[in-house]
């Protein structure tokens, strides 16, 4: 078990560059939606279905807000929203930054973080627990903690 969670695959190393790349030109182009107001136009995001039915939070919620947080630079605010996303902007930037030196290099500096199973592991376990905090001290206190 403890190897398959730490194996690494060259190509899927390069399908998750590729992506990352992708990802970063949909941020610019989201980023740039967001500046010309388009968000607004189109009558802003929905609410959470789950949490308007039943008032408790869905493994996702918080986490618009995060990046909202996140990009104006309040990085504890975004934890506290939601730290997946926090966890995933740090695990992505190292990975496409190390890798992008490895590539350029062509190799000489082997800096690359290798994607590897654990790491889907820790952000399924961070989803999870966030979702259980927020909902128990909904249940316990009555106090919704993202008011």
């Amino acid at each position: 078990m403890r190897k398959q969670l730490l194996k690494t695959d060259p190509l899927l190393d390069l399908c998750f560059y590729i992506i990352g790349w992708v990802c970063l030109g949909l941020v610019v182009l989201g980023c740039i939606a967001v500046k010309l107001g388009v968000l607004q136009m189109l009558g802003g995001l929905p609410p959470c279905a789950l949490h308007r039915l039943t008032g408790y939070y869905c493994p996702g919620c918080g986490g618009t807000r995060a990046v909202v947080a996140l990009f104006h630079g309040k990085i504890l605010t975004s934890l506290y929203y939601h730290p997946i996303v926090v966890y995933t902007a740090v695990m992505g930037s190292w990975f496409m930054v190390s890798q992008t030196m490895e590539r350029l290099s062509k190799g000489k500096w082997k800096v690359g973080l290798r994607y590897r199973d654990i790491y889907l592991w820790i952000a399924l376990a961070i989803v999870v627990l966030n979702c259980l905090v927020k909902n128990l001290v909904l249940a316990i206190t009555g106090v919704p903690p993202m008011a």
